[in-house]
């Protein structure tokens, strides 16, 4: 039996993906951080989040055939942008993001600081 690694810190996380998925997963990274400066990187569920004054606000993470953007109690963001959204493969609050097409960047930037005007205003 494989031995499954509990993941501590974010970079432990990025660090174990092969070249391709890191890649990615620093790039959605700083995209976040740029966007949300003041927020704490923390793992949840085993994957990497952000948080910020204690509320996680964004997931994100890769799979074998996706990435996938988990973004909790979405409508607001969604509805803020709803043409982009719409071209986009979404269950619930994540955003499944097949590896053959680019990453929706300005997208996820425009979504992060949208909810951390939310999160400043709650």
């Amino acid at each position: 039996m494989a031995t499954r690694i509990k993941f501590e810190t974010v970079d432990q996380y990025i660090d174990s993906l092969a070249d391709a998925d890191r890649q990615v997963l620093q790039l959605i990274r700083s995209t976040i951080l740029a966007a949300a400066p003041d927020a704490k990187e923390i793992i949840h569920y085993q994957i990497p989040a952000l948080a910020y004054g204690g509320e996680v606000f964004i997931y994100f993470a890769a799979f074998k055939n996706h990435i996938h953007i988990t973004i909790p109690h979405p409508r607001s963001i969604f509805e803020a942008f709803p043409t982009e959204f719409a071209a986009l493969e979404i269950s619930k609050s994540t955003i499944r993001l097949t590896k053959d097409k680019p990453l929706p960047i300005n997208l996820l930037q425009s979504a992060v600081k949208l909810r951390m005007s939310e999160l400043n205003n709650h």
